[in-house]
This record gives C-alpha cells, sequence and structure tokens, in this order.
C-alpha cells in the first residue's frame, strides 16, 4: 500500500519536514536535489534529527553532534549504529513510503 507524503513539484533542495507514520516520524530532506527519506531519530539516543545540521550529504544530530553519511547510513565518527534510511516509493506526482 502506498502512502503518499509530499508532492514532487514541493521537493527543491533544502526540503526538511517531518510525517507521522505508524506511530514512527519520519523526515524528508532534500540533499542535491535527492530525496532521502529516514526515520527521524538518532541511533544513538533517540534524539529528533530534523534539525540537525547539513554538510553536503553528511546530517550531524543537533544532540551530540554525531555525523551519519546521508548515503549509506554510516555514523562517520562514533561508534554508533547507522541511520534506518528508507526506500522513497513513487506515485504519479508524489512521493511517499511502500507499508
Amino acid at each position: 500500500m502506498f502512502l503518499a507524503l509530499e508532492r514532487l513539484i514541493r521537493l527543491e533542495e533544502g526540503y526538511r519536514q517531518v510525517f507521522q507514520v505508524q506511530g514512527r516520524q519520519i523526515l524528508l530532506i532534500v540533499v542535491d536535489n535527492q530525496p532521502i527519506l529516514l526515520e527521524n531519530r538518532c541511533p544513538h539516543q533517540g534524539a529528533p534529527l530534523h534539525n540537525g545540521t547539513l554538510d553536503g550529504r553528511v546530517l550531524r544530530c543537533p544532540r551530540h553532534g554525531f555525523a551519519f553519511d546521508l548515503g549509506s547510513g554510516a555514523a562517520l565518527d562514533a561508534p554508533c549504529a547507522p541511520l534506518r534510511l528508507l526506500a522513497p516509493a513513487y506515485d504519479g506526482d508524489r512521493i511517499g513510503l511502500d507499508l
């Protein structure tokens, strides 16, 4: 089942929005004109990531500063589990998730 989150026309560089999906917060961001979906929580201690800083394709957690590669989800500077990246799904002019 496809769950639409946003219209593709609204996705531009710097876009950042949190969505509630089945009791989880999902963060949709656009980096290098590519939409990225991930759980809006740092795997270290669960801090929300929507206010994290971006440096290219690196997202830094606002709580402890841990850096994560948005391509792989890997932690770059700390012994931490990776981000939980989600595969985007598309239906017509919308991006979302296949549930």
